[in-house]
């Protein structure tokens, strides 16, 4: 589409609650998009909806845990049902967990890969066939730089992120032909609540690349630029563009130093834990 083009149109957005879906969605709201906000937390998707109506954006909300099979079904279905087929389906929606892999609970690894890896591939698969049907309508997958450089403490997220990757190439290339893209935002960190989820998950530690990050402001411009600019792949901020070089020139430095610095950080919370 046109700039412009997109006002009016519908995006559903997973993950709307807090962090970069929730000002995705403000953004997509900011220029001319009817939002369709979903995540798990109804109050805080109430919230949001009453501040993009009190900026004169058109927003709706349907509560659901996208680890879950039914659910998904049931948030398309109401999708389907009260809106039709969205224009933009952003899926944002995930969950995040650091530490040895050994060390974490099964439950965890399980639910990231209901919301990380399954939630999209069902969304995706669900809206496609009608976005094909219309030939229009663009899917953006909020991915991560840990999909191209696997590092200790990350071994199911940097995968779940490494499988969008693969996932959204596969469909941009599909997609070629039609009137339907397929976009993977890649960011580095980005400072929102997801830090402090993590670090008091179950056997859970605090990701020490927290001081690092970017804002999820950045993250909502690009995924908005997107829709006015397809391309296959984004990074924020753009210098990260150089991270699947990283692994190639500098995995080997990584496989020694990267464990050492996860062991370090265990010893400390260990030696914490025994002061108290």
């Amino acid at each position: 589409m046109k700039p412009g083009d997109w006002l009016g149109k519908t995006a559903l957005v997973t993950g709307a609650s807090s962090g970069i879906g929730e000002v995705a969605a403000l953004a997509l709201a900011r220029a001319g998009l009817r939002v369709i906000l979903t995540a798990r937390r109804e109050s805080r998707l109430q919230m949001l909806a009453a501040k993009i109506s009190g900026e004169s954006g058109r927003a709706e909300i349907i509560p659901a845990d996208l680890a879950s099979e039914s659910e998904r079904l049931r948030l398309y279905d109401l999708v389907m049902k009260d809106y039709g087929c969205p224009d933009v389906l952003v899926n944002n929606a995930g969950l995040g967990w650091y530490g040895f892999f050994a060390d974490m609970p099964w439950e965890t690894g399980r639910d990231l890969i209901q919301v990380n890896v399954e939630a999209v591939v069902q969304l995706s698969l669900l809206f496609l066939r009608q976005m094909r049907r219309l030939d229009r309508g663009h899917i953006i997958n909020v991915g991560s730089v840990s999909g191209s450089i696997p590092s200790q403490g990350v071994a199911v997220y940097s995968a779940s992120k490494a499988f969008l990757d693969a996932f959204t190439t596969s469909l941009h290339r599909e997609l070629k032909g039609t009137q339907v893209r397929a976009s993977v935002v890649r960011p580095g960190p980005v400072a929102t609540e997801f830090f402090e989820v993590t670090a008091h998950a179950s056997q859970g530690r605090r990701v020490p690349a927290e001081r690092f990050s970017t804002t999820p402001e950045r993250v909502a411009d690009c995924i908005v630029s997107l829709l006015d600019r397809p391309r296959r792949v984004v990074y924020v901020p753009g210098w990260l563009r150089v991270t699947p070089w990283a692994e190639v020139l500098f995995g080997w430095a990584m496989d020694q130093v990267g464990p050492l610095l996860l062991h370090r950080q265990v010893m400390q919370a260990q030696k914490e834990i025994r002061r108290l």
